[in-house]
C-alpha cells in the first residue's frame, strides 16, 4: 500500500481508539481527523467537505425541523400516551417500542421514524422512570431491522438493486428480500430484548428528583368540550405523573378528595396537583387541560410564544402581604402566576387568593421580555427560565400531522425524493406557524450533522487511497474456491466497512468485488447481492455505521464502547441467520 493508505489506516485506528476509550465528542474527533487528512494532502477540499453537501445530511437536518413541528403541536404527547402507553416492565417497554418501529421502518424511511420518536421516547422514559439508555439503542436497532424486510426499507437496498439492474438487467421485487429480512428482523428483535438487560448500559438521567423537591400547588381546568371531557382520570393520563400527584377535584364548588382513577372528568372541573416544576410543565402540555386562572388568556401574546419562569419573591417586593389578585400581578408585570411553592407547604384555595410572602417561588407565564425586564428588579431575588416549557400549539396539531403524512406518502409514491419531501415539509411547518423560525433553528442537532458529514471525508480517504479495497480483497482471498465461504467473507467485508464508512459507500465499494468473485466461481451473483444488502443495512456495531445510530447517540447518553458491546453480538446473530438462509433461497 502507498504511504497515504498507511497513514489513513493509522489515523482511523487512532480515531476509533479515542472514541472507544475516552469521552471525546464524536463530532470533534471526526472533524479533527478530516482536518489532518486535508492538511497532509491525503484528501483535497472537495473530498473533505463532500459530506456537508450530501443529500442524506441535509435530509436529516430538514427532518429535525419536521419533528420539531410535530413536537410543538403536541404530537409527541399523543404518541407517548396512545402508542407507547404504560409498560409494566423494561422488557415490555422495549417490545412496545421495537415492534411498531420495525413494522413502520419496513415501508417508511427509517430516519424520519427515528427522528419523530426520539423526543417521544425521552419523555416516555422520564414519565415512567425508565433508563433512556435502555430504549434509544433498541429504537435505532428496530428501525434498522425493519429496513431489511423490503426493497424500499433503506436506500442501500435500492442502491444495490440499481447496481444489479445495471450489471445483469435483473432486479428484485418489493418483498423478495423478505425471505431473509423477516427472519433477520425477528431474530434480531428477540435477541435484543432478551440480552438487552446485560448488553445495554443502565445510566440514570443527569437530572434526578431530589428527596425534598420544591413542591408547587397548581390548579388546572378541564376544557369544556375538550379532549379530556368524559374520560376517566386514568384514561386522561392524569395519574402516574412523575413528581406530581392529583390531590383533589373541585366540581361546581364541591371538593372531591382522594378521587378514584375511574372518576369521569366533566368540563369545567378544577383539578389540583402538587408537584415539582417538571410535572407542571407536563400538565401544561396535555391537550384539553388549561390553567384554571382566566388571567392567562388576557395576556397579549399567543401562549405558545410565552415562557415559563420561576421568580422568587423578595422581602422588598411591594406585593408582599397582598393576595395575587389584589396585587394586580398581571397588570403590573404583564405576566400571570399559575403556581406557587412555599417551603413544601400545601397552599389551599385559588391561586388568586394566595397571600404572598418573602421567599415564595412563583411559576409565572409571561412574554419573552419578562426575564430581561425583571432579572435585576428588587421585587424578585431570582428570575430563571424553565426550559422546554412551551405550551403546544394544539390548534395546529392536525395541520402538522397532515404535513408529515403528506411527506411520507409523496416520498413513498415517488413524487418527491426524500430530500425534496423533507425540505418541503420543513418549510411548510414554519410557514403554517406550527413552529417558529427560532424554534426550527434550535431544533437541529448540529453535532450529529457534523459527525455524519465528517464521516464522509474519512470514508473518501479510505476509498481514495485504496485502503478499503485492499482490506476487502484481503478478506475475500482467505475464502478460497468455496462459494459459501466467499459469501461469508463478502458479508463480513461489507459489515466491516459499513461500520467505518457509510452504508451506501460500503455497498458500492464491495459490489464490484462480489460480482467479480461470482464470475470467477461461475455462480449466480444474486446471493452475494442479497448478502451486501443485509450486511450494509444491518449495521449495529458503531454509531457512525448508520445515521439512526448517530441520532440516538446523544439522547441515549451513550459512549462509543456501548455500541461495540451491544452491536457486535447483534451483528453476529443477524449475520448467522442471514448467511444460513440466503443460499437456501437464492442458490449458487
Amino acid at each position: 500500500m502507498p504511504w497515504d493508505a498507511w497513514f489513513t489506516a493509522g489515523l482511523v485506528t487512532l480515531m476509533f481508539g479515542v472514541l472507544a476509550f475516552t469521552r471525546a465528542a464524536p463530532d470533534m474527533v471526526f472533524i479533527g481527523a478530516v482536518i489532518i487528512l486535508l492538511a497532509v494532502g491525503v484528501i483535497g477540499p472537495t473530498e473533505a467537505f463532500v459530506g456537508f453537501s450530501n443529500q442524506g445530511v441535509i435530509t436529516v437536518a430538514a427532518l429535525y425541523v419536521v419533528v420539531a413541528g410535530i413536537r410543538e403541536t403536541g404530537g409527541i404527547q399523543w404518541i407517548v400516551h396512545n402508542l407507547l402507553g404504560r409498560p409494566r416492565s423494561l422488557s415490555r417497554a422495549q417490545w412496545r417500542l421495537s415492534a411498531p418501529v420495525t413494522i413502520m421502518s419496513a415501508f417508511l424511511n427509517n430516519t424520519p421514524v427515528v427522528g419523530m420518536l426520539i423526543p417521544a421516547v425521552s419523555e416516555w422514559a422520564r414519565k415512567h422512570d425508565l433508563a433512556v439508555s435502555k430504549l434509544m439503542m433498541p429504537l435505532s436497532y428496530a428501525a434498522i431491522l425493519g429496513g431489511t424486510v423490503t426493497l424500499i426499507g433503506t436506500s442501500t437496498n435500492l442502491v444495490v438493486n440499481g447496481l444489479m439492474l445495471d450489471r445483469t438487467g435483473e432486479g428484485f421485487g418489493l418483498f423478495d428480500i423478505a425471505w431473509v429480512g423477516i427472519p433477520v428482523a425477528a431474530g434480531g428483535l428477540v435477541f435484543m430484548i432478551l440480552a438487552g438487560r446485560w448488553l445495554l448500559p443502565n445510566r440514570p438521567p443527569a437530572i434526578t428528583q431530589l428527596d425534598d423537591p420544591r413542591q408547587y400547588t397548581i390548579e388546572m381546568e378541564i376544557e369544556p368540550k375538550g379532549a379530556l371531557e368524559g374520560r376517566s382520570i386514568e384514561e386522561a393520563g392524569l395519574r402516574h405523573l412523575p413528581g406530581a400527584f392529583l390531590i383533589e377535584v373541585n366540581r361546581n364548588g364541591t371538593v372531591l378528595p382522594a378521587v378514584s382513577p375511574q372518576e369521569r372528568l366533566h368540563g369545567g372541573d378544577r383539578v389540583i396537583f402538587v408537584g415539582v416544576v417538571e410535572s407542571v410543565v407536563d400538565l401544561q402540555k396535555i391537550r384539553g387541560l388549561r390553567p384554571a386562572t382566566g388571567q392567562v388568556f388576557k395576556l397579549d401574546s399567543h401562549r405558545a410564544d410565552r415562557n415559563l419562569l420561576e421568580a422568587v419573591v423578595s422581602d422588598s417586593c411591594p406585593m408582599v402581604g397582598q393576595t395575587i389578585r389584589d396585587a394586580r400581578f398581571r397588570n403590573r408585570y404583564n405576566a400571570v402566576v399559575i403556581a406557587v411553592a412555599r417551603n413544601g407547604q400545601r397552599l389551599r384555595g385559588k391561586i388568586g387568593d394566595i397571600v404572598l410572602k418573602p421567599g415564595d417561588t412563583l411559576l409565572v407565564e409571561a412574554g419573552p421580555g419578562f426575564q430581561m425586564q425583571n432579572r435585576n428588579s428588587r421585587d424578585f431575588f431570582l428570575v430563571s427560565r424553565v426550559e422546554e416549557a412551551a405550551t403546544p400549539r394544539h390548534e395546529r396539531a392536525l395541520l402538522a400531522a397532515m404535513i408529515l403524512v403528506g411527506m411520507v406518502v409523496s416520498v413513498t409514491a415517488g413524487v418527491f425524493s426524500m430530500l425534496e419531501g423533507a425540505l418541503i415539509a420543513a418549510a411548510l411547518m414554519v410557514l403554517t406557524r406550527c413552529l417558529t423560525l427560532e424554534t426550527a433553528r434550535h431544533s437541529i442537532d448540529w453535532p450529529v450533522l457534523f459527525t455524519i458529514a465528517a464521516a464522509f471525508g474519512v470514508g473518501a480517504a479510505m476509498e481514495g487511497t485504496g485502503l478499503a479495497q485492499t482490506l476487502s480483497l484481503g478478506l475475500v482471498s482467505l475464502a478460497g474456491a468455496d462459494p459459501w465461504m466467499n459469501l461469508l467473507m463478502i458479508y463480513l467485508a461489507t459489515a466491516l466497512f459499513t461500520a467505518v464508512i457509510t452504508n451506501n459507500a460500503a455497498a458500492v465499494l464491495i459490489f464490484p468485488i462480489a460480482f467479480a468473485v461470482a464470475g470467477d466461481l461461475g455462480v449466480s451473483p444474486l446471493p452475494f447481492a442479497i448478502a451486501i444488502m443485509m450486511a450494509a443495512s444491518a449495521s449495529f456495531a458503531t454509531p457512525i455505521g448508520y445515521q439512526t445510530n448517530l441520532m440516538v447517540y446523544g439522547p441515549g447518553g451513550y459512549r462509543f464502547s456501548d455500541y461495540l458491546r451491544a452491536g457486535i453480538p447483534m451483528t453476529i446473530v443477524t449475520s448467522l441467520i442471514a448467511i444460513l438462509i440466503i443460499p437456501q433461497v437464492w442458490s449458487f
